[in-house]
């Protein structure tokens, strides 16, 4: 997709001049606009990337057009233009969320680089500050390999586009995470989004192999290789030959097993028990551990040099408790598995499931509400069908919101969103484009929200 580039100024001999110097640098989707006030019936046309805006023009100010852009189109950066340098200007037009501004005349080079910062501001905001799966789609290059990882959290939405970059290559992958949070589930994403899609995904529970019988395991014998080898086997690095091999649990090997598993990451060969010819280890490897392996290495438990053969591809899934919002996505998406509405969970229940810990993270959230769902009369789930322990001990409440409170006496979340909203308002001045853009949701949604509140 192109880039979209808007230029308005009131001088057209600087329109022509902007755009061939644009156009000369590949950027061809550049619409000048003379007139700024057409610009808000333009922007119900299209979006635009980035605006150049001149601050001084005689129909309307640059600085109350930039208001306008910044109210209907908050995600399009935009880059101030002035023949006079005008300090209030600028930190008025920095308040109401410009990039950045340039002084005429300008250079080409200066105004490429402008651009091109501006455009990688736009993509590591994209892909940062990303709060609905939707976003996810827009961001990821192939957000089908990734629809099985439900979320709307911005640390898992950016670890996600991390996985894909890391799918492109073949190098090895360490994930690390409690259990239950989605381990296998992101690797077998990686597997999807890598050249190797088309091969076989092989999960291997290394706690299952002892040193003795990993070689057989891993690598495949040969028929008469030793005693009870009735027929060949095909080993585990055969299986998954063309695709990928997970090896969950790898925290928790021997020393002795991780040595021989050293050897093939580095060799990226293996012979067969009982064979001579050397075999190649066609396979991705994507390793899993809810261990700290840093400290394991501390205390000599795992091998420094399988720690740095994997530790530079290292994707941490954050545990449940800490992505709050994915809570409520997941109780729904596993409601609908069940047979059950979205909006079939009570809103007392719905306060049970994210005040609870969740030491067994996502598989845990599942358990529940499965076993939930068959107790629950008409679909609608309460906090009596949920095998949750009762609690009356402090958790600690959003920064914004307050002191911590016991779980009993949590407030409503309509009332928590509710003061949460109006201070980041208050916080960046009032400005409804800065609140939309913290607070990572549309701004007719604010309109809405502050409406229902009685802001004007």
């Amino acid at each position: 997709m192109s880039t979209r580039i808007l230029i308005v100024d009131d001088e057209q001999a600087f329109l022509n001049s902007v755009s061939r110097v644009l156009r000369l640098q590949g950027y061809t989707d550049v619409v000048t606009v003379e007139n700024p006030t057409k610009v808000q019936d333009l922007l119900g046309q299209q979006s635009f990337d980035v605006a150049f805006l001149d601050i001084t023009m005689p129909q309307l100010d640059g600085l109350d057009l930039l208001e306008v852009i910044k109210e209907q189109s908050p995600q399009t950066e935009c880059i101030m233009i002035t023949a006079n340098e005008s300090i209030p200007s600028v930190i008025r037009a920095i308040k109401l969320g410009a990039y950045d501004y340039l002084l005429k005349p300008i250079k080409p080079d200066q105004l490429i680089h402008s651009l091109e910062r501006a455009l990688e501001r736009r993509r590591l905001y994209d892909m940062l500050l990303l709060h609905a799966s939707d976003s996810a789609d827009q961001t990821l290059e192939n957000p089908e390999a990734f629809s099985s990882v439900i979320t709307c959290d911005e640390r898992m939405l950016h670890l996600l586009r991390e996985a894909e970059l890391h799918a492109r290559s073949d190098i090895p992958v360490l994930i690390t995470g409690e259990t239950g949070v989605g381990k296998e589930l992101m690797a077998q994403a990686i597997g999807k989004a890598s050249r190797r899609n088309s091969g076989p995904f092989v999960a291997v529970n290394m706690l299952a192999l002892n040193a003795s019988l990993f070689e057989s395991e891993f690598f495949g014998h040969a028929k008469g290789s030793f005693t009870g080898a009735i027929s060949d086997k095909v080993g585990y690095l055969g299986k998954a030959k063309g695709g990928t091999l997970f090896l969950d649990e790898i925290g928790d090997l021997s020393l002795e097993i991780q040595g021989k598993l050293l050897r093939i990451l580095q060799e990226g060969e293996y012979t067969p028990v009982g064979k001579t010819r050397t075999e190649k280890a066609d396979v991705r490897f994507v390793a899993a551990t809810n261990e700290n392996l840093e400290k394991r290495v501390q205390q000599r438990k795992f091998r420094k040099d399988l720690f740095y053969r994997l530790r530079f591809a290292n994707l941490h899934i954050p545990p449940l408790r800490e992505r709050k919002d994915d809570i409520r996505l997941l109780a729904a998406h596993f409601l609908q598995g069940a047979g059950l509405a979205g909006n079939s969970l009570e809103e007392k229940a719905e306060a049970r499931l994210v005040g609870h810990d969740w030491p067994g993270n996502v598989r845990e959230l599942k358990g529940v509400l499965e076993a939930a769902a068959n107790l629950a009369e008409n679909g609608n789930i309460s906090p009596k069908h949920l095998n949750l322990p009762h609690r009356t001990t402090m958790v600690e409440a959003p920064a914004s919101v307050g002191q911590a409170s016991e779980v009993g006496a949590l407030e409503p979340l309509a009332e928590v969103e509710r003061r949460h909203i109006l201070s980041v308002y208050q916080a960046v001045g009032n400005n409804k484009s800065q609140c939309a853009r913290v607070l990572g949701i549309g701004l007719q949604t604010l309109h809405r929200k502050l409406k229902a509140y009685n802001v004007s």
